[in-house]
């Protein structure tokens, strides 16, 4: 059998006009982990499936993930690691396929060894990057996750042939999950693709996580949109929405309606994946049954959702473009190495998250969210950004944090209010 292409199931699905919805799911007993996988297939949408590892295996903690498995302790995710090769076959066989990939998600800062895991077992889908897996997850130093990064991608990139094609997505669009103006997640999410890219791989998607403007969000994506075609000529790729990654609503019919927006917008703004999240998000951790009403709830709503015509969404004449276009442009001339130009944008603080407590960012800026909902700069530190970027906020206090933190949980929640 020919084997799957991630990014190729995906531009079938978008092509027929069909959203791909997909979990984040990740158990460390094999037999529930196989069952996830089942039943992600199974369900009334169009998805695909996902090994989320466990945190041991993330950070490299292979022996403390040998003893947890070895004594039947639960883990948070599927140590693919640990798990003999022929237990993990078990999982994946008769499941992953050309009508059914399985993408490995995993939040590593260094994950040369997860990646040879995941390619020894025939898998050659995963995520991440060298900002989006090291700033919010890590204290790992930037530059050893470039390094890092650099080599993962030559590894997946070696393991492909005309056959195979090994995909990777930029997690840079859903840096922190919340409060990170959409023209640095664009334009991180462009900068990773550019990576991914020039150390050979070629297919490739961008992320963007849903913020809390819907019309902020749909000029974002189409500024993601434009950028990736300005500056990944002949690579393929698609966009990929991220379910609102911030505090969720505690009532189920809040959250429930939350996806159902984030559905809704994958679609309207052409993006081809939804990465779901489920109505347990605030409560505990999902089960599958959780899992699968996401998908099956999210692709309801995207089937009662428009794409737009061509030319008929944002463009690209957004605050949203503009900014985020100078940022990639000031970082990509730094140096001719991506890898290298990232690390000297935020040595000099030209690219800077908010919020961001990691000891390379510089921490200089910040934002806050408007009467109008949407996500603006209240200091851009040295962002090269215009003056007008900045809107007049007072400086926030915890209080006034808390209250931007919780604002799209108390606009979903019944009887809440913004």
């Amino acid at each position: 059998m020919t084997p799957p292409s991630f990014g190729g199931f995906v531009a079938r699905a978008h092509a027929r006009g069909e959203l791909v919805v997909q979990p984040r799911m990740g158990f460390s007993d094999p037999r529930l982990m196989r069952e996830g996988l089942e039943r992600t297939r199974a369900a009334e949408a169009v998805t695909v499936g996902t090994l989320t590892l466990d945190s041991y295996t993330r950070v490299n903690d292979l022996a403390a993930a040998r003893l947890a498995v070895a004594e039947g302790v639960p883990l948070n995710g599927y140590p693919i690691c640990t798990h003999a090769p022929a237990v993990s076959h078990t999982v994946l066989d008769g499941i992953h396929g050309t009508g059914f990939p399985v993408q490995v998600r995993h939040g590593s800062a260094r994950p040369e060894h997860i990646v040879a895991a995941l390619l020894a077992l025939g898998l050659d889908a995963t995520e991440g990057g060298p900002v989006s897996y090291c700033l919010p997850y890590s204290r790992t130093p930037l530059s050893e996750a470039v390094a890092a990064w650099r080599t993962v991608c030559g590894m997946l990139a070696r393991a492909g042939t005309d056959d195979r094609v090994p995909h990777l997505e930029s997690f840079g669009g859903c840096m922190l999950g919340q409060l990170c103006p959409p023209s640095v997640l664009v334009a991180l999410s462009v900068l990773e693709g550019v990576f991914f890219a020039r150390h050979g791989l070629r297919s490739v998607s961008l992320s963007y996580a849903q913020q809390t403007s819907p019309e902020q969000d749909r000029e974002a994506v189409a500024a993601l949109d434009a950028l990736a075609g300005e500056l990944l000529p002949g690579v393929d790729r698609h966009l990929v929405v991220y379910a609102y990654m911030g505090v969720y609503p505690a009532s189920r019919t809040g959250a429930l309606r939350l996806l159902e927006a984030a559905a809704r917008l994958a679609v309207e703004s052409g993006a081809a994946r939804l990465i779901v999240k489920t109505a347990a998000e605030a409560h505990r951790i999902p089960t599958i049954a959780d899992n699968v009403e996401a998908l099956e709830t999210a692709a309801r709503a995207a089937r009662t959702a428009v794409r737009p015509a061509a030319g008929a969404g944002p463009g690209v004449d957004s605050e949203v473009y503009a900014e985020a276009r100078a940022l990639v442009h000031t970082v990509l001339a730094l140096h001719d190495d991506v890898g290298e130009a990232l690390l000297l944008a935020f040595r000099r603080g030209l690219l800077d998250i908010p919020f961001c407590l990691h000891p390379d960012n510089a921490g200089r800026t910040r934002s806050f969210i408007d009467t109008d909902g949407r996500l603006r700069w209240s200091d851009t530190g040295r962002l090269p950004l215009a003056r007008t970027a900045v809107a007049g906020a007072r400086k926030l206090t915890s209080a006034d944090l808390l209250t931007a933190l919780t604002r799209v949980q108390r606009t979903y929640d019944p009887g809440g209010t913004r």
